[in-house]
């Protein structure tokens, strides 16, 4: 399959905003406000799709299959979109997925970006088509009114220029619900990157939320894990008390496919505090692990369900080095 790097943007372009997973009503109206100032800073035009609205919305907090795919669609379809942006994640984009026009798609390649269970939609696109695509921030994400800054750095990195990033560690990090008050804020020094496994990897990205990527397996919805590959992952506290030990089985089960061999490092995102995940517990799963024993394990990136967040290509190109502690990657 070859690959497809999406064009860059410039001044003047349009990005075109859809909810394939929750819905639009989910968003206050200051964080919409606020993230269409962002956009429209870097020169940006903010328009949504058809079905993008708030009326949009049902039992689940989303609605139909076929609006949330006709939205994607013509976003793809209409040549003035030059890239797509997801309003947040949600359970159900993987829905999508036997649905979409996949000829289209690589016909019309554009940068799409989100994350969380747009994972599901960014490795099923990339599998399909060859298009690389960007586990970064949503639409909303850009809503947060204080720390946004790293986020919106390394986001601009990817989208705009030569698609590439040395990343560095952030700052600060925030575990906080900012988007119930976006003025009372908790920042917390960053300690840096965790080195669990020393080592050097390079080659091709993928990965994501790694509950939602494992719903591929199985599926030609799942890329392959070709020679080479840098998985990057993470996971997020739910209600039903995401902790170190489905980490751990969730992790398990990718090192079951037979094509894992093929995995030759590791990046794994920040964890929030309600999910018990400590540097202790994670050292103890990976190195509990033999699979694991051969490659460099890095942990506590900026990615994941804590801010700030990086923008990672998926099929994009990885180098990892632990003992010069750099981490960079190119679309």
């Amino acid at each position: 399959m070859k690959k497809i790097i999406p064009q860059t943007l410039k001044a003047g372009d349009e990005i075109r905003v859809i909810a394939p997973a929750r819905g639009l009503r989910l968003i206050g109206q200051d964080s919409r406000d606020i993230a269409r100032a962002r956009f429209e800073k870097m020169g940006l035009n903010v328009t949504f799709g058809k079905n993008t609205t708030d009326e949009n919305w049902d039992m689940f907090g989303s609605t139909g299959v076929e609006k949330r795919v006709e939205d994607l669609m013509d976003a793809f379809k209409d040549k003035n979109v030059k890239a797509v942006f997801t309003v947040i994640g949600g359970s159900n984009s993987n829905q999508l997925l036997p649905y979409l026009d996949y000829d289209i798609i690589r016909e019309n390649p554009k940068i799409f970006c989100g994350f969380s269970d747009i994972t599901a939609l960014l490795n099923g696109i990339y599998a399909k088509t060859g298009l690389v695509t960007f586990s970064g921030p949503h639409f909303s994400s850009l809503g947060m009114k204080k720390g946004a800054e790293y986020t919106l750095e390394n986001l601009q990195k990817m989208i705009f220029g030569a698609q590439q990033n040395d990343i560095k560690p952030s700052d600060a990090w925030s575990d906080d619900l900012w988007f119930i008050n976006q003025e009372e804020r908790q920042f917390i020094k960053n300690e840096g990157w965790q080195v669990i496994n020393p080592g050097k990897a390079e080659g091709t990205m993928l990965g994501g939320n790694l509950g939602t990527f494992n719903l591929l397996l199985g599926s030609s919805y799942r890329p392959g894990f070709v020679k080479n590959t840098v998985l990057f992952i993470e996971d997020c506290f739910t209600s039903e008390a995401t902790d170190a030990g489905s980490f751990e089985r969730n992790l398990q089960a990718l090192i079951y496919q037979p094509d894992f061999e093929n995995v030759t490092g590791i990046v794994i995102g920040r964890f929030q505090k309600a999910s018990n995940v400590t540097k202790e517990k994670l050292e103890y799963i990976i190195k509990s692990k033999k699979a694991l024993a051969r490659m460099p394990v890095l942990a506590n990136v900026d990615f994941g369900h804590t801010t700030p967040l990086l923008t990672l290509p998926i099929g994009g190109e990885c180098c990892l080095d632990t003992e010069s502690l750099r981490l960079s990657v190119k679309a």
